[in-house]
């Protein structure tokens, strides 16, 4: 008998391994779509196959105008898609394996509600207070701020929920949820205090946009992006192992302080960049995750580069749609996300599989 369950779960393993490799081949294949389709689309279309020749090494295969629209506008703004939805992606699926919960967001580490809280700091104080801050920071200022104030807040709730050496995941949870409020409070302060058109900039930094995308930013989210990426092999079989409990874990020969503290500092770091350059973007780290442990299952070693593959290309989809459905305005990208995602969500979180596997990982 025990061979017999050895035989079948090798030949369980290896159905998994194939559906994992064809998965992440099929979700290749649709991100290069989504990134033609990103260049192709906006106000002022480029054609299809002058893009594709040009892309192929025919320089004279676009007018200088077009060429000039895709060389210094869409060429960044693709890429810094791709950068954030890959990085929303990633993060979401490392925070779900973490705290055992497919409702994990990113955002529970607190690093959505302290970069909105330094962002609107920013916006408002900009012109008084830190006057002089921003003159020396000038373009990078909101995003340097975004970012130092969502990695300040994961610092201290990672401090308060570490006790004699050991990060306990339910303080996590509820630090997370109490530092949440108290940032939402102090924004709300600033809200109140903002003029009118510092409220206009607050609610479209909210919404999230890749419309100030340029190469600066992308050489500025890439290390942050690149850094967890990089660390997803070494997180991936202790987020498996995980799955059993931290004292399962433990005794599989998994560090459990040192997986915690790697995978939230690495999320911490890419979700800080992701939000600096593209303001507050929901959905996405929750929904792609979700939806390709449906797909592919569990193993982490093949959910976490799906769920960048997946997260890059339901961004770059997603902005594309909002640069044409009102075109030639543009719609905020969180919106976008929030449409296609939260019925998505809802059909997978009321679903007869989404609850089985929900109590899976609980």
């Amino acid at each position: 008998m025990n061979a017999i369950a050895l035989m079948l779960r090798r030949n369980d393993d290896g159905d998994r391994t194939g559906k994992g490799i064809m998965t992440l081949a099929a979700l290749m294949f649709l991100l290069a779509i989504a990134a033609l389709v990103s260049l192709h689309s906006g106000a002022t279309e480029v054609g299809l196959a002058d893009l594709l020749r040009y892309l192929f090494g025919d320089a004279s295969a676009l007018p200088e105008q077009d060429r000039m629209i895709l060389e210094s506008v869409r060429l960044p703004r693709t890429v810094l898609g791709l950068l954030v939805g890959a990085g929303l992606g990633v993060s979401g699926a490392m925070m779900q394996g973490l705290f055992r919960n497919p409702l994990a967001d990113p955002g529970i580490v607190g690093v959505t509600s302290g970069a909105a809280f330094a962002a609107v700091t920013a916006i408002v104080l900009g012109g008084t207070v830190l006057a002089p801050l921003q003159a020396l920071l000038g373009l990078h200022f909101l995003p340097i701020m975004a970012f130092l104030g969502g990695l300040a807040n994961t610092l201290v709730l990672y401090a308060i929920a570490t006790r004699n050496g050991q990060t306990s995941t339910t303080a996590l949870i509820l630090s997370g949820i109490a530092i949440g409020a108290m940032s939402a409070a102090a924004t709300g302060l600033l809200i109140f205090l903002a003029d009118d058109r510092q409220l206009r900039d607050i609610t479209f930094w909210s919404l999230g946009s890749l419309s100030g995308a340029s190469y600066a930013k992308v050489t500025a989210t890439l290390p942050f992006i690149l850094a967890i990426l990089a660390a997803t092999p070494f997180v991936a079989r202790g987020l498996d192992a995980l799955v059993l409990g931290d004292a399962a874990a433990y005794h599989m020969g998994i560090s459990v302080q040192r997986l915690k503290k790697l995978s939230i500092l690495a999320v911490a770091a890419a979700c800080g960049a992701t939000v600096a350059v593209a303001g507050s973007i929901s959905f996405v780290g929750i929904v792609v995750p979700h939806l390709l442990r449906l797909a592919i299952g569990p193993s982490h070693r093949f959910l976490l580069p799906a769920s960048a593959l997946g997260g890059a290309a339901l961004l770059l989809f997603a902005d594309s749609v909002a640069r044409v459905v009102v075109a030639p305005a543009e719609l905020p990208i969180g919106i976008i996300t929030a449409i296609l995602g939260a019925p998505v969500f809802l059909m997978l979180l009321l679903g007869r599989t989404g609850r089985a596997q929900m109590e899976n990982l609980q």
